[in-house]
């Protein structure tokens, strides 16, 4: 009851008094804890999926890239009765628009180039490149050596 010279009640959370009953805005230590909890559990089972994944994309551009090259060097063969003396040649004679990409070694410059063998049925084959191989050290994810893709 409001007396003659009592002043009204504020409305709301008097200074220094505890808010007693009523709900507070915000989350608990507990709460954030729990949350982080069930957080760093999916993780822990999306990051090696993820990476796995990674690995498995690396090597499918990986063969793709290689079929594309030998490819090329076999209609350029066709075209030109010679393999080429380099891979910047399948490039400048725009049977390549660029190096390809070696995914594992993270460059257009660490492919392994074979030679074409001379024998007796084909003394004077002319060109330094007949063949391309991955530069990578180490194995795929089944057992084989990225050298022998």
């Amino acid at each position: 009851m409001v007396g003659i010279g009592n002043p009204p009640r504020p409305r709301g959370r008097l200074p220094g008094v505890a808010c007693i009953g009523r709900h507070r805005q915000g989350f608990t230590l507990i709460e954030l804890l729990v949350v982080l909890s069930i957080i760093a559990l999916l993780l822990t089972l999306a990051v090696p999926k993820y990476i796995h994944s990674v690995d498995v994309a690396k090597e499918a551009v990986l063969s793709e890239n290689l079929h594309l090259v030998r490819e090329t060097i076999d209609k350029f063969y066709g075209d030109k009765g010679r393999y080429p003396e380099s891979l910047d040649e399948l490039v400048s004679e725009k049977y390549l628009r660029s190096l390809p990409y070696d995914p594992i070694t993270a460059s257009t410059r660490t492919w392994t180039i074979i030679e074409p063998t001379h024998t007796n049925n084909s003394p004077d084959v002319k060109g330094k490149v007949y063949d391309l191989k991955s530069g990578a050290p180490g194995s795929t994810l089944d057992g084989k050596p990225f050298a022998d893709l």
